[in-house]
């Protein structure tokens, strides 16, 4: 599985992506977002917003939704407007 973090989360955590091949126990986005927190900080603060967007394959999708070993999974911060 490939990761990407975009804009804040990518500034805050120090990385653009990263590539995972043992997927033992990750089942949904949900699950990837829970090992990453598990690192500690800066992880758990920064990817702690309920907020998180995320897509799957250059799709937004909600954090239930399945995850594959090859699937490319994207993180984005809240967005808001004005």
């Amino acid at each position: 599985m490939k990761l990407l973090f975009f804009a804040s989360f990518r500034e805050k955590l120090g990385v653009d992506c990263e590539d995972w091949t043992n997927l033992d126990g990750i089942a949904t986005l949900d699950d990837v977002l829970e090992k990453l927190r598990s690192r500690g900080e800066p992880w758990q603060s920064t990817l702690a917003s309920d907020g998180t967007l995320a897509a799957i394959n250059q799709e937004m999708a909600p954090l239930c939704s399945s995850v594959a070993e090859d699937d490319e999974v994207a993180f984005f911060p809240p967005v808001t407007g004005g």
